[in-house]
């Protein structure tokens, strides 16, 4: 609440002290001068982008002038970001913000079959598809289809990295399967037809615990940090804790982000022993980071907390030592937890390196304080542009290469075994590790093929760390400060 707060106060006060041309009027181009203000404001690489320049335009009608000469808010928008796919990977438009806002909670179109697209040979041309794994109570989990399955093909047509998007893009497909022989793609005729609807994907998936001696070891896979499953979070965590879990094995190699909010909540549960501490620190671009610093510098700061929004008690493990499995599919929110426990306790990283997202973002409406109440009725769009980075409490946060793992053991694709279980690789290197007996040995993955892409990647805003901005509360601080 008291970031909302500040976010919309700061909205009111940089009008002046920013020159940031709030005061001009936005009866003309409406979606396109949204962007440009809403980008002037918070863009975290707002001074590196001449164009969004404080002093840039001095009257309505140059700004105007500029906007109109786009032929659609998206050129717009992708014209104004700083160095689009090198910097600024991740910033991103949305035609209609309540598709956005689905996917902030793990709501997008599936056929329930996560997966992974790796190269086939050093070409890097053709690819396969593994499957993770199956989403319950969707298309795919009423149908002849597991993890671990190896396709190659949609529709009859061989994956490559040029068709991939088009093919399995499409709402209904058919997918070609084939073996893996020892890296070898063999295809073996069969053919499964799927097709795509809404859906929601709780991100608690997996938990076990299995007893090694004195060592209770809890593996829990997470696979997304969606704040509408927090309290599904805490229960998870409230049966670990029943067990006696003593070690933690935390499965987030396929998680690939969401709320910083629900980030924060995940490592208070892994630990409790240092509530209301620092557990991450917010850098905004200069205009933005100076309003806070000068009138609440405890706004930048993300801490350990011992309730959630709703005021439920947070149910904790107290551990001083953590083992987290990582595969190239591991961002944003999932590399906060790790980057941001490890000033705390000893983080052991198994499985490869993740992707390099250090950076956040806030979604953006086209509102008199950018909140979604009182929206423009005249279109739908909203930017979910990134304004800060993340840093733990040491001002560490240079991880844009990835984060890389202790004990390097990527995915075998002839061999994923079965999540949860104490003879699947990751999960057995982390039991060896913990119990120093040697009882399951590292294996050495058949082949060793590069990865391309996957499944949550492959939607847009698929890696995203975000900022919670609370529709309800949005309104109601509004109100407060008219």
């Amino acid at each position: 609440m008291k970031k909302i707060l500040l976010l919309l106060v700061a909205l009111l006060v940089t009008t002046f002290a920013f020159q940031s041309c709030d005061d001009l009027d936005d009866n003309v181009v409406p979606a396109h001068s949204f962007i440009w203000k809403g980008l002037n404001q918070y863009y975290l690489w707002q001074e590196d982008v001449p164009e969004l320049a404080d002093d840039r335009f001095e009257t309505q009608s140059s700004l105007d002038s500029y906007v109109e000469s786009f032929s659609s808010p998206n050129s717009l928008f992708e014209n104004l970001l700083y160095e689009r796919n090198v910097i600024d990977r991740f910033s991103v438009l949305f035609p209609d913000f309540r598709v956005l806002e689905n996917r902030l909670q793990g709501v997008s179109k599936s056929n329930g079959v996560e997966y992974g697209l790796i190269y086939t040979d050093d070409s890097e041309t053709s690819i396969f598809g593994y499957v993770r794994y199956i989403l319950p109570n969707s298309d795919a989990s009423a149908k002849d289809i597991q993890r671990g399955e190896i396709f190659y093909a949609v529709n009859g047509t061989p994956l490559n990295d040029s068709n991939y998007q088009s093919l399995l893009g499409n709402d209904t497909y058919t997918l070609n399967f084939a073996d893996y022989d020892g890296g070898n793609i063999t295809p073996n005729g069969k053919e499964l037809g799927l097709t795509k609807t809404e859906y929601s994907e709780n991100p608690v998936h997996t938990t076990n615990v299995i007893t090694e001696g004195s060592h209770v070891i809890g593996y829990f896979m997470y696979n997304g940090f969606y704040s509408s499953y927090d309290n599904d979070l805490n229960e998870a965590f409230g049966e670990l804790a029943s067990q006696g879990v003593n070690e933690l094995v935390l499965d987030l190699r396929y998680n690939s982000g969401g709320s910083v909010r629900t980030s924060t909540y995940l490592a208070s549960m892994i630990t409790g022993q240092f509530n209301d501490e620092i557990f991450a620190r917010e850098q905004w671009n200069t205009k933005m980071q100076g309003y806070y610093e000068n009138n609440n510098p405890d706004a930048l700061i993300n801490r350990f907390t011992n309730q959630l929004s709703n005021s439920t008690p947070i149910n904790h493990l107290n551990l001083n030592k953590i083992y987290i499995l990582t595969t190239r599919g591991t961002a944003s929110a999932s590399e906060l937890i790790i980057n941001c426990l490890q000033p705390y306790i000893d983080v052991t990283v198994i499985g490869d390196t993740t992707t390099g997202k250090n950076v956040g973002s806030v979604t953006l409406y086209d509102s008199a304080n950018f909140s979604r109440s009182n929206v423009n009725g005249s279109h739908t769009y909203a930017m979910q542009p990134i304004v800060l980075e993340i840093l733990n409490k040491n001002g560490f946060g240079d991880y844009s290469d990835g984060i890389a793992p202790d004990i390097e053991l990527k995915e075998d694709f002839g061999n994923l075994g079965i999540l949860g279980d104490a003879n699947e690789p990751l999960f057995a290197a982390a039991i060896a590790d913990i119990t120093g007996s040697g009882r399951f040995s590292i294996p050495t993955p058949s082949n060793d093929h590069k990865w391309f892409n996957d499944s949550k990647k492959m939607r847009r805003f698929g890696t995203e760390m975000y900022i919670e901005n609370t529709p309800e509360d949005s309104f109601l601080l509004a109100k407060d400060l008219q």
